[in-house]
């Protein structure tokens, strides 16, 4: 009698059947989980929203503006480019043009340059009597012709940095690595290592850090503070990349640096989300890395994200968020992908380095 009242007490009795993972996920198809998400605000038709992260973003930041989101573009391509040299230039990827964003400090740094109250240093990098933005190093892929020439470019960058700022809505950023590396001097950090992509890497002006979850959360928090002392109605959609690192500066497999990095990464973004209202987390991560798809949305670098991959993480989001546009993409609301879709990813270049 007493085990049967314990259990006609128990806290689970009545939970809904996503609570349960044998009713919730086992025999359940990747594709077809109930409830796997459920928003926390609207997104407005008129709301302004800035797409920026890692590489997995730039997908997402492709599917809204193909389902009638106003997605914001303050830096966009000269009329006279080409789409496919547009892309390879860093235009159109994200609501600037500032790459990929790969890790949080990364990003209070550049709104914290954007507002004037931080400078980096070593900021212009040479490789071949040509120059490069060491902030942004793949936008310009064969750099340009002087110093001053990637100073006045960057100029012109934050002043739009500034504008999408000030004019955003909806934040929707995705993270991706907790492994960064520092100038060691000013605490400036980089998208990638020096002497990737160009400059030299010195070790006794660089170091590697991977940052914790606290330095991860108070990041955030700092980066949310700025950002909505300009935008004050500013809210944030958080998912974390299921690309997994292409290289790791730690001593260890690089399989176990992968899942330390998304395992910081996620458990800041739901932490986030449920200490802040205006903080939302999508979970992308989980629908692509979850033990119910195997192998079956990554490709056979078991890193990259399959079309078929995107699409399913696109129709849980739209399924809460349902498109703005009445004609044009499926009914699904996620637009037929390519077999491949090209991304610009900076680290990916890091796989040279193994060879």
């Amino acid at each position: 009698m007493e085990m049967n009242a314990q259990i006609r007490r128990s806290p689970y009795r009545g939970r809904p059947s996503r609570n349960f993972w044998k009713q919730a996920v086992t025999g359940v198809a990747p594709s077809e989980f109930r409830e796997l998400y459920t928003k926390k605000f609207e997104i407005a038709s008129d709301d302004g929203i800035a797409t920026a992260g890692s590489c997995f973003a730039q997908h997402i930041a492709r599917h809204l503006r193909s389902n009638g989101y106003k997605v914001l573009d303050t830096e966009p391509a000269p009329p006279w480019m080409l789409e496919s040299s547009a892309k390879s230039f860093g235009f159109g990827t994200y609501s600037a043009r500032f790459g990929n964003i790969y890790y949080v400090r990364q990003f209070l740094q550049l709104v914290q340059e954007a507002l004037g109250l931080h400078t980096p240093a070593d900021a212009v990098w040479e490789k071949d009597g040509r120059f490069y933005d060491a902030m942004r190093p793949a936008i310009e892929p064969g750099g340009l012709d002087s110093a001053e020439l990637v100073r006045r470019h960057r100029e012109q960058h934050l002043e739009r940095v500034r504008g999408l700022i000030s004019t955003s809505n909806v934040l929707v950023f995705t993270m991706g690595l907790t492994e960064g590396w520092i100038h060691t001097a000013s605490g400036t950090v980089y998208p990638t290592a020096p002497g990737t992509i160009a400059g030299d890497f010195d070790p006794e002006r660089f170091h590697f850090h991977n940052f914790t979850y606290g330095e991860v959360y108070a990041d955030f928090i700092e980066l949310r503070r700025l950002l909505q002392e300009e935008s004050p109605r500013l809210k944030f959609i958080l998912t974390v990349s299921p690309v997994s690192l292409a290289a790791t500066a730690e001593e260890h497999h690089v399989l176990p640096a992968t899942v330390y990095s998304k395992s910081v990464l996620r458990a800041v973004a739901g932490a986030l989300a449920a200490d802040l209202p205006d903080v939302d987390y999508f979970p992308s991560y989980e629908v692509i890395t979850g033990a119910p798809a195997g192998n079956s949305f990554l490709d056979e670098t078991l890193r990259n994200v399959t079309p078929a991959g995107v699409a399913t993480v696109m129709r849980y989001f739209f399924a809460e968020h349902p498109a703005q546009v009445t004609s044009g993409p499926p009914a699904s609301g996620v637009p037929a992908a390519p077999s491949q879709e090209a991304i610009m990813c900076e680290e990916a270049l890091l796989e040279a380095f193994g060879e």
